[in-house]
């Protein structure tokens, strides 16, 4: 069997005007004029919804973004070669069905990863020669299809966009001029588009269907905490589709009004025929993420640095990023709402002794007051905020940033300073 793969040689500018080009490489073959007939007579030979499909995009490699399992079918069942790490390249093979890539590793080795976006980033290179979209009202463009994802920024009226998939009835996936991949939504009061959705009516209707009943009132909110707004109230006997499991307490569900939010997983409010792959979080996942977290001593301090790159960190953002570097896992990103993670692991509570913490547990301290024990002699630290964070390291020793003057990421010590007095709680941020 020959495989194609389409692909866009890129949006070129030359003297003469922009270039628009695009070619079909043809596995195992050499001769050029081989490849020209084989090419020909294949393409002829493809059904019109299948042209369609090759003229909408083309999916030309995947980066792991969540640990996810490498399997040899395509299927939970298959068995599991080993586990993919945040940041691998794969080539794509094929897509047997909607939900499984047959795909290559860096080794060489054959086999296949779950299609979801939570695990997954498709590189995709647009066929279009023009774009298929345009924005006649200024909205967000997400790094997800949810508005509890990141805002990457606001695409502007009159913009122009490259559809590439509809996610959902709600969500378009699409590249902009600066071929940056994020979400927005569908509603035609935000974006016009001659795209046409290459998801047939089976799994449309399945990506539908509920799999969820709310058995007591129960808050639906805009993120994974309590900390996070009330969207509104769930009523007992309303049905969900839950579309993930975000953590052991939280699950991500969409509404029969269409909207997107978070729901407890407790069954005291909540039952569901919802299942996911299981994960196993590898047993050195301390080790890694403090590894991950030392390949970047000395990147500089930047208060509100972005989540987008590694170019500079503010603390939070150092934690998150060490996590995902480290073992796939994506923490909130700020340092209130890990800290709401890390007490949810611990059922609402969390210690309050540093000294009792483990390696590799998250410490959250209050803002400064002093160098001296006795400036927080008076404080009540259960009111007080979270505004920094930290990881220990063990042996009286934090892995953290905090400022431009100290040099960016850097280990420090607790004992006897003020990080010591400014200690509110810590734990393990790792799922039990």
């Amino acid at each position: 069997m020959i495989n194609i793969l389409m692909v866009e040689k890129g949006r070129k500018e030359s003297s003469q005007g922009s270039i628009k080009t695009t070619s079909m490489e043809v596995t195992a073959m050499t001769k050029k004029r081989l490849i020209l007939v084989l090419t020909l007579v294949l393409f002829l030979s493809i059904a019109p919804s299948q042209i369609q499909a090759l003229q909408s995009y083309s999916d030309t490699s995947i980066e792991i973004i969540q640990t996810v399992s490498f399997r040899e079918a395509p299927s939970t069942s298959g068995t599991f070669i080993r586990y993919l790490r945040s940041g691998e390249k794969l080539e794509i093979i094929s897509a047997p069905n909607s939900y499984w890539y047959e795909v290559r590793d860096s080794s060489g080795k054959l086999g296949f990863v779950s299609s979801s976006s939570k695990y997954i980033a498709l590189t995709v290179i647009p066929i279009y020669s023009e774009a298929n979209g345009e924005i006649v009202s200024s909205v967000s463009f997400r790094t997800g299809p949810s508005t509890s994802n990141q805002r990457i920024r606001y695409l502007s009226t009159g913009e122009q966009i490259w559809v590439l998939e509809k996610v959902n009835e709600y969500w378009y996936k699409a590249e902009d001029k600066n071929h940056i991949i994020g979400y927005l939504s569908t509603n035609p009061k935000y974006i016009k588009t001659t795209f046409n959705s290459l998801i047939d009516d089976e799994e449309a209707d399945d990506a539908g269907q509920t799999n969820a009943q709310v058995v007591k009132s129960v808050s639906f909110r805009k993120g994974p905490s309590t900390s996070y707004e009330r969207i509104r109230y769930l009523q007992a006997g309303e049905q969900l589709q839950i579309i993930a499991k975000h953590n052991s307490y939280w699950y991500e569900a969409k509404d029969t009004n269409g909207t997107i939010g978070y729901v407890s997983t407790s069954t005291s409010y909540i039952v569901s025929t919802f299942t996911e792959e299981a994960k196993v979080l590898p047993e050195n996942a301390v080790e890694l993420i403090i590894q991950a977290g030392m390949s970047y001593l000395g990147t500089p301090y930047e208060y509100g640095s972005s989540r987008f790159d590694t170019n500079t960190f503010d603390c939070s953002d150092f934690i998150r990023q060490s996590f995902l570097d480290g073992i796939g896992l994506k923490l909130p990103s700020d340092s209130r709402q890990q800290g709401d993670w890390v007490k949810e692991i611990y059922g609402g509570q969390a210690i309050t002794d540093w000294q009792q913490l483990n390696r590799g547990d998250l410490m959250f301290f209050m803002s400064y007051k002093g160098s001296d024990a006795a400036d927080y002699s008076n404080v009540n630290k259960s009111t007080e905020e979270i505004t920094h964070v930290a990881i220990y390291l063990g042996n009286d020793q934090v892995l953290h940033t905090y400022s431009v003057e100290s040099g960016g990421v850097v280990v420090s010590n607790i004992q006897g300073t003020n990080w010591e007095y400014r200690f509110l709680f810590g734990g393990q941020a790792l799922p039990k």
